[in-house]
């Protein structure tokens, strides 16, 4: 194996661990709330303002498809090829030198995966990070969800505010094809 091979397997290995690590976190976040909260309690952090409270998420972001009895499948189903397919691009992006775009690749990932275990072990994903503003509360989330926003603000950014190293990125994409 030559240095140049030897390096990319070195990166993809790196943002690999950097998803496991990120899925470990919001594993253990959400095995502390289960065992320290019951279903529905809260615990004032920042009173009026933040607080810990465990709730259960049939649908996804806002409680999306949460009232279909089928939406959990196509939930998971969507997880399920969401999270592989960027997985995938992740490792393509770590080999090919894009850490920006690796970085919010393996966010995503994670947050993809870190869900979909919840949904597939669970039936529902557990949310406990709330915020109330006046009267208006947030809707309520979890580690996996700041996973998965982080890793689409990056994406956004490095479109909007990057656009050579994100044309780099797209370029490389289309050379691959090619």
């Amino acid at each position: 194996m030559d240095k140049t091979m030897k390096k990319k397997s070195l990166m993809a290995v790196i943002w690999v661990a950097v998803v496991a690590v990120l899925i470990i976190i919001d594993i253990i976040s959400k095995y502390l709330i289960t065992a320290n909260l019951d279903l529905g309690q809260k615990i004032d952090v920042i009173p009026g303002f933040f607080s810990l409270y465990h709730v259960v998420n049939k649908g996804s972001a806002f409680s999306f498809l949460a009232d279909k009895a089928w939406g959990i499948y196509v939930l998971t189903a969507f997880s399920v090829i969401m999270g592989i397919a960027l997985f995938v691009l992740m490792i393509y992006t770590a080999g090919n030198g894009f850490k920006v775009i690796s970085f919010a690749l393996s966010l995503l990932s994670a947050g993809a995966f870190g869900n979909l275990i919840d949904r597939i072990r669970l039936g529902h994903v557990i949310d406990f990070l709330r915020f109330d503003f006046g009267s208006y509360t947030f809707p309520i989330f979890n580690f996996a969800d700041i996973c998965a926003v982080c890793g689409t603000i990056i994406i956004i950014s490095a479109g909007v505010f990057a656009n050579k190293y994100f044309d780099a990125y797209i370029n490389s994409i289309r050379k691959k094809k090619e």
